[in-house]
């Protein structure tokens, strides 16, 4: 299930991007970036376009990464890669989610006051992060996470683990 949720959320990341690399806004207007950053974003600097067209590339290699830890074509591939790859992007992702909860609420709540200029945009970024970015994020790095087990369970060593334990053998009376 973590490969094919971890190529479900690389697909519908990368849809989005190759679409804001298309001129679409496609919830861009809704990045949790400071307001400097969002004008270019949302001016189309020719950096954020570039970035766009790459981190669209780069969620389709997410999606073939990710179903190579599910799919039978997959074996081929190496196991000690796969596991990296699939658990430093789980890390990275859950890791995100997590920061951006604790510092929405923050924000939200009052703790840590908005920029004075920026106050209603800060509070409205924050809404959209908390409510949509960070669970997705912990979705997606979740699945990675859970992809990244079940490679390191088709390798060898773990493999022999579990056939010395038997864990799934009923007991007799």
């Amino acid at each position: 299930m973590g490969g094919y949720g971890a190529a479900a959320c690389s697909a519908l990341y990368g849809s989005m991007k190759l679409a804001q690399a298309l001129g679409a806004n496609a919830l861009a207007d809704k990045d949790p970036l400071p307001p400097e950053l969002r004008e270019r974003l949302l001016a189309r600097d020719p950096l954020f376009v570039a970035s766009h067209w790459v981190l669209a590339t780069a969620a389709v290699v997410g999606v073939i990464v990710a179903l190579a830890t599910v799919r039978p074509w997959g074996v081929a591939a190496p196991r000690r890669l796969l596991v990296a790859i699939a658990w430093t992007l789980g890390a990275f992702m859950i890791t995100r989610a997590i920061a951006g909860i604790v510092g929405d609420t923050l924000l939200l709540t009052g703790v840590r006051p908005a920029p004075v200029e920026h106050a209603a945009l800060a509070v409205d970024l924050a809404r959209w992060d908390l409510l949509l970015w960070s669970p997705f994020f912990l979705l997606w790095g979740t699945f990675w996470a859970m992809a990244g087990w079940r490679a390191f369970c088709m390798s060898d060593r773990c493999a022999a683990n579990f056939r010395r334990r038997r864990p799934f053998t009923r007991m007799k009376a």
